[in-house]
């Protein structure tokens, strides 16, 4: 994926995404914008992006989004992307819900990749979380006073 995405913008396809979208392009050092998404079916979404930052140029779109299932959200998010100029965005979920045809449906809608994590098995997983889980569970079980380890 770091071969693939030197420059992201990160990109959250709705207002539920903005706090966590936020704190990941924090840590990307890296801009951010969130969609506003109208849902009127489980297959029926359209988003609407806000216009593109100076911050914007050169730089690949990293839909980020908690579930992948129908796809149809990131498609939207994916086409308004394209509209505004974007090259075609990889796309991160967390979970991989994904319906059998997702993938094609994906790749048909103008995504460039989809990546998972390893929470759900997947072909698209690429993000381990075991390790941070790891650290958390051993920062959240130690006493208090004592130092964080990296």
């Amino acid at each position: 994926l770091r071969d693939e995405v030197s420059s992201p913008l990160l990109v959250g396809p709705d207002e539920e995404s903005s706090p966590w979208v936020a704190e990941v392009a924090r840590l990307a050092q890296a801009p951010f914008t969130v969609m506003s998404k109208t849902r009127r079916g489980d297959r029926d979404v359209s988003v609407v992006m806000q216009a593109p930052g100076d911050d914007w140029t050169g730089r690949t779109p990293v839909l980020a989004d908690d579930i992948a299932s129908t796809g149809h959200t990131l498609i939207a998010a994916a086409r308004a992307l394209c509209e505004a100029g974007l090259a075609p965005p990889v796309c991160v979920a967390v979970h991989a819900l994904c319906e059998p045809d997702a993938e094609a449906r994906l790749r048909a809608g103008g995504i460039a990749r989809l990546v998972s994590c390893d929470s759900i098995a997947h072909p698209t997983n690429a993000i381990a979380l075991g390790p941070e889980l790891g650290r958390a569970l051993r920062d959240f079980a130690a006493p208090p006073g004592t130092p964080r380890v990296p």
